[in-house]
């Protein structure tokens, strides 16, 4: 039960600055952007509940970290925070569908996964450049967040970024009770609200499919592998097909993906949860109990984190993303013949331009997907 709430604290903690920042990046005022990490909490917790309890495994759920990294690269899209919700109810009936329809899995394990990697790696970059920047705008604000998050790196690495967001939390607090502006008590009772999507070609190209294919190759398949490294065998489409609905529920409500754990699956499936893997399901219900609670609690500190100052959250966002891009370029270059195209696709990602209204992470992908079929066919030839 210990393990499950620190795979918990630590799985809410190290990421929901940059859900946060998705969503608002994608055009969700305060309130909304409350209401998303609410249902995103509730549904994460009540499918790792689900999960656990019927296949006795300790499979935990989680929001889609890459995916909001990939929203606050993409920004707001024609039709506003309307469209990506639609887009969000699009990408939450692919996940659905690829639990139900294997055949649709297949399709995405197609794609090269350096090409993948590499958009991957191209979203998360201005992301990560983040606190350089902030750090020179407000040394007095972000340094000690840096410098406590570099401390415990080399201390504890796990609690590096729970860590960094204390020291993150207090200097909100500071902030807040100098300018009177703490949210009132009020603001703490938790809340969903509604938002009518609408569908766009401009969303459903630029925010759906980017995020679909993001959530599947960042999120899903590397949670099934954390999973195997354990000895636990994934029933895949009973997971999807949970995950999935649990992200067609928290979709109206602002919430943009749920999916397999995969980097803190390993605080819930390791063996310092329990020497006997057969206890360790235990871990995950309770896993998902706090991630229940936490939601309840979450309307309120999302309100006081989105009055932090100018940077703070950024900040926390990019060093939380750090591990995530590192992995992504090993991932991408790991192939020495396919760095070309994945090259490509990282620089394109990372140029965050937009063509016809899709985002770059859509284009990235096409880019990279032909240069590698194409190389590839020259290199036949030779």
């Amino acid at each position: 039960m210990s393990a499950g709430v620190v795979c918990a604290l630590v799985g809410f903690t190290s990421s929901f600055a940059v859900v946060l920042a998705g969503l608002r990046a994608a055009g969700a005022n305060s309130d909304q952007a409350a209401s998303g990490l609410t249902a995103l909490s509730l549904a994460m917790g009540v499918s790792s509940i689900l999960l656990a309890w019927k296949f006795r495994m300790p499979i935990t759920s989680a929001w889609s970290t890459p995916g909001a990294a990939l929203l606050i690269s993409t920004g707001a899209t024609a039709g506003g925070w309307p469209a990506a919700v639609g887009a969000f109810l699009v990408t939450a009936v692919l996940l659905l569908a690829t639990g139900l329809w294997p055949a649709l899995a297949r399709v995405i394990a197609r794609i090269p996964n350096s090409v993948a990697q590499a958009m991957l790696a191209g979203v998360l970059l201005p992301l990560c450049i983040a606190p350089v920047t902030a750090l020179a705008g407000d040394p007095v604000v972000i340094g000690p967040v840096l410098v406590v998050w570099l401390v415990v790196s080399v201390i504890r690495p796990r609690w590096a970024v729970p860590a960094a967001f204390g020291v993150a939390l207090l200097v909100l607090a500071v902030a807040l009770a100098r300018e009177k502006s703490a949210p009132p008590a009020s603001a703490w009772i938790p809340h969903l609200q509604v938002t009518a999507p609408s569908l766009t070609v401009a969303a459903v190209t630029g925010i759906a499919l980017p995020l679909y294919i993001v959530t599947m190759a960042a999120q899903n398949i590397p949670g099934v592998a954390v999973m195997s490294g354990f000895g636990y065998q994934i029933p895949w489409r009973p997971a999807l097909s949970v995950t999935g609905f649990a992200s067609l529920v928290a979709a109206p409500f602002g919430g943009h993906a749920v999916n397999l754990a995969a980097i803190s699956a390993a605080l819930a499936a390791g063996p310092d949860a329990d020497p006997n893997p057969r206890r360790r399901w235990i871990a995950a219900v309770t896993t998902g109990v706090v991630y229940c609670a936490l939601g309840v609690a979450s309307t309120g500190l999302a309100l006081a984190v989105l009055a932090a100052p100018a940077g703070l959250v950024q900040a926390v966002a990019g060093i939380a993303l750090l591990s995530a891009f590192a992995g992504a370029c090993a991932g991408a270059m790991a192939d020495e013949s396919a760095r070309v195209p994945a090259a490509v696709t990282l620089v394109v990602a990372a140029s965050g331009t937009t063509v016809a209204g899709v985002g770059s992470a859509f284009w990235a992908l096409l880019v990279g997907v032909i240069a590698h079929r194409l190389l590839k066919s020259a290199a036949t030839r030779t």
